[in-house]
């Protein structure tokens, strides 16, 4: 017998009659949302760049680093070992999302001045979100098995290539503070652009953690670009589809820092989120600027700092959004046949007994072999060093209500697909 609901013209669409009611909604959401960005970034902590470092900084990179320390066949046996046990030790924790992602908090409770390493911890577990969405409750449904496959070795190929040039580097600090000398000579050693020694140079020296923040938010950005946005491949499959085009439907350009709190437990009060969202990802001078304000959000307002260093500290990454929110998803899938999580007709906004499906990374996608990054510097111009500008802090940074819009985006665009192809099926068999 035919489901009442399919004989509807309106089958699987969003009723009418709710839209004043998800107008009003939406309004005290954007409200809402105001209001804790307000609570959030009343108090804030300066990011400080002096602006005539660019300058200072130049004629460091006319002049080559000294070679007293360079390898050579007199080299120390011992700085050829840790190197070697670097590599190793960056071999074995670029196994996928799960491990990097970790693998930066380890080295952040360790050093916590190395302000970088929690930011890529928590963007890390964006991507590894992202991942794990593309086998989820909304995006299986929308996207082709090979576009899926293709955006996930894009993601990956971004994960695993910035971990293995940015890896060593703090390793190399680490190492160099417990030695008590400065170890920076050896970052050629491990492929590192001729752009980033100056700025360890300078770190070791002042300890001001902004000026290498920013370097290798430039620098990371940098290596990818033509490793990886500029590669004829990802721009075929991925870059010029038209879903990738429409990113805000799959929210590849939010990226969210989700804000402790202890009530989170009961499910009562779920966690706020903190965030900004990346409008061209393929620009990598907007991809820079967005990386700086998330930075000038996470150190800029120490309320964010500590409920985002909370959150990293008391929930294992998974990969699941159910890390976050685990009123909203779960890691638990119920599928439909052909493998794909079961369509959900219940509005985004309603509380979920059983939640959206958001797979852990383990269960979504198995480890993939690391490709080897193209030996070639992109540092060429100095023109680079523009970037370096004292950081101006964001304002509006809750994206509590719009993370849940976008779910509620892609629920409606599988809503539309699925009336579409009901309409088509009872067309094709006369019953329409």
């Amino acid at each position: 017998m035919e489901n009442k609901a399919e004989k509807s013209s309106g089958a699987g669409l969003p009723n009418i009659f709710n839209m004043p009611w998800q107008l009003i909604s939406g309004a005290a959401g954007k409200i809402n949302g105001l209001w804790h960005s307000y609570r959030l970034t009343r108090r804030h902590t300066p990011l400080p760049l002096d602006e005539k470092l660019p300058r200072q900084l130049t004629s460091l990179f006319e002049t080559s680093i000294s070679s007293d320390h360079s390898f050579n066949g007199h080299s120390l046996h011992a700085e050829v070992q840790l190197c070697t046990d670097i590599r190793n030790e960056t071999v074995k924790l670029n196994k996928n999302n799960i491990t990097r992602t970790m693998a930066y908090w380890d080295i952040f409770k360790a050093h916590p001045e190395l302000h970088w390493a929690l930011l890529a911890h928590l963007v890390s577990r964006n991507g590894g979100w992202s991942m794990t969405d593309l086998k989820g409750q909304w995006l299986s449904h929308l996207l082709s098995d090979h576009l899926v496959a293709s955006i996930f070795d894009m993601l990956e190929a971004c994960n695993s290539l910035i971990f293995g040039d940015a890896y060593p580097q703090l390793r190399l600090y680490a190492e160099s503070k417990r030695s008590g000398r400065n170890l920076t000579y050896l970052l050629p050693e491990f492929g590192v652009s001729s752009f980033m020694p100056p700025f360890w140079n300078n770190f070791w020296q002042d300890g001001n953690p902004v000026p290498l923040t920013e370097a290798l938010i430039i620098n990371e950005q940098s290596f990818i670009q033509s490793r990886v946005v500029e590669d004829d491949r990802y721009r075929r499959d991925v870059f010029s589809s038209l879903a990738f085009r429409s990113q805000p439907l799959m929210q590849l350009n939010q990226i969210i820092f989700p804000l402790w709190r202890a009530a989170k437990a009961s499910r009562s009060m779920p966690m706020r989120l903190a965030g900004r969202v990346l409008e061209n990802f393929e620009n990598v001078q907007e991809r820079i600027e967005f990386g700086k304000g998330l930075y000038g959000m996470l150190f800029g307002y120490p309320t964010v700092l500590h409920k985002a260093a909370a959150f990293a500290a008391q929930v294992a990454h998974t990969g699941s959004r159910a890390d976050y929110w685990p009123h909203r998803f779960t890691s638990e899938s119920k599928t439909e046949a052909g493998g794909k999580p079961e369509k959900s007709d219940l509005a985004a906004g309603r509380l979920l007994c059983s939640g959206w499906l958001s797979p852990s990374l383990s269960d979504a996608w198995p480890d993939k072999p690391i490709i080897p990054a193209k030996e070639k510097d992109w540092f060429g111009s100095l023109e680079a060093l523009n970037y370096l500008k004292t950081i101006k802090l964001p304002r509006v940074i809750d994206m509590t209500h719009e993370h849940l819009l976008g779910q509620n985006k892609l629920q409606t665009a599988v809503l539309l697909e699925r009336s579409f192809m009901n309409g088509a099926r009872r067309r094709r068999t006369g019953r329409g």
